[in-house]
């Protein structure tokens, strides 16, 4: 005998099972929407980060001493080269390079028969020209003489008179004449003009002597070594380092590790178009001889500090309508520019004269599009500025 199962427990399953259903798809679209929140909440975020710039800030620091070193080239005091006057074979020279002469030392002598001859030739003529104007001197008193008792005219008289000023003119001359090759005759001997050193000979004994002042003629230099000048090119925008009294210190590669101290004595105040610089000359002592002129150097020139001048890297500055500016993040992270004015720029760095302080943080590269009031995230701890 069978028995039948109640028609209200079937019902009760049904129900049960279409709760469950709708149990289950409320807590799936529950999950959808707190998922979808959430996803939104964190795009917000991720926008919210894009939209604000990372930054890193410097801070500015005063200009430390510095120094510029440039090329240099060494020359004497005082340099002559020694040329002939006169034409002549080389008698004989006493002097060689490195030697050390006084002013009016004698170097070499130079024979000179030609000129030798010349001047017995103007003596001999000068004698003549006397003689004559003694004679005529005699002649003219004799007929100033006669013209007292009238017995010659005055016209004769005066013809005589003006023969004597002839006869002296030419004894003038004549004695000009040898006043010069007298003066001539002097040049066969090559003095030094000054204290120094022979740096160069260019002829020997019997070599043939030509009169000329032409490049590679000299026949010896004379060069004043106690003290040498120095002369440097400076870069125009480097130019403000360099002033009339200011120390630098001189290197040779023949003396390493060795310095020598110089004195700026002049500068040319004009820049040469070619070089984009200006010439420099300065001085240095040389009593020892260890500098040689005509040699390379390198010259530093010693900076000084400068009370209130702060530096930045030049990736911070802005330069726009507004002129350069630089943007600077206060204690709540938002941005404002501030306009400053630069002293130099020396590639690596600037010098600003004003519009910041040592307190302020400044943008070490700042974003384009950068307004005041921004707010902006600090990327990374201040850094100072390399120099």
């Amino acid at each position: 005998m069978s028995v039948k199962a109640p028609a209200n427990d079937s019902g009760t399953g049904r129900f049960l099972f279409a709760l469950g259903a709708i149990a289950t798809a409320a807590v799936i679209v529950v999950a959808g929407l707190v998922s979808r929140h959430s996803q939104a909440d964190q795009l917000e975020q991720m926008a919210e980060r894009k939209r604000i710039a990372t930054v890193a800030l410097v801070v500015p620091s005063l200009v430390t001493p510095a120094s510029l070193q440039l090329p240099g080239r060494i020359e004497a005091w005082s340099r002559a080269p020694l040329y002939a006057r006169v034409s002549g074979y080389l008698k004989g020279w006493e002097k060689d390079i490195g030697s050390q002469v006084k002013a009016g030392q004698l170097l070499a002598e130079i024979d000179a028969p030609d000129l030798d001859q010349q001047l017995r030739q103007a003596r001999a003529q000068l004698a003549t020209s006397r003689s004559e104007m003694a004679l005529a001197s005699t002649t003219a008193k004799r007929w100033e003489q006669l013209r007292d008792s009238e017995a010659v005219s005055l016209q004769e008289v005066e013809e005589r008179r003006g023969d004597l000023v002839t006869k002296r003119s030419q004894v003038n001359e004549a004695q000009a004449n040898v006043d010069r090759l007298q003066a001539l005759q002097g040049y066969t001997r090559i003095v030094a003009p000054f204290d120094g050193v022979v740096t160069a000979r260019n002829t020997d004994i019997g070599a043939l002597i030509n009169v000329g002042t032409t490049t590679g003629s000299e026949l010896f230099v004379v060069s004043d070594v106690s003290r040498l000048r120095v002369y440097v090119s400076v870069p125009q925008r480097q130019l403000a380092w360099v002033k009339v009294g200011g120390r630098a210190k001189l290197s040779v590669p023949e003396r390493p590790g060795k310095t020598f101290e110089a004195t700026v004595q002049s500068l040319a105040q004009a820049v040469d178009t070619g070089s984009g610089g200006m010439r420099v000359q300065l001085s240095v002592e040389n009593e020892r001889g260890d500098l040689l002129p005509g040699s390379f150097a390198t010259v530093q020139f010693e900076g000084a500090l400068v009370p209130n001048m702060l530096s930045l890297p030049p990736s911070a500055l802005i330069v726009g309508k507004s002129g350069v500016q630089v943007a600077t993040v206060d204690k709540t992270g938002k941005v404002l520019l501030k306009r400053v004015m630069v002293a130099r720029d020396h590639g690596t760095y600037v010098e600003i004269a004003e519009g910041v302080s040592q307190a302020d943080q400044v943008i070490a590269n700042p974003p384009d599009g950068l307004s005041p009031g921004d707010q902006v995230r600090i990327a990374q701890p201040r850094i100072n500025v390399a120099k």
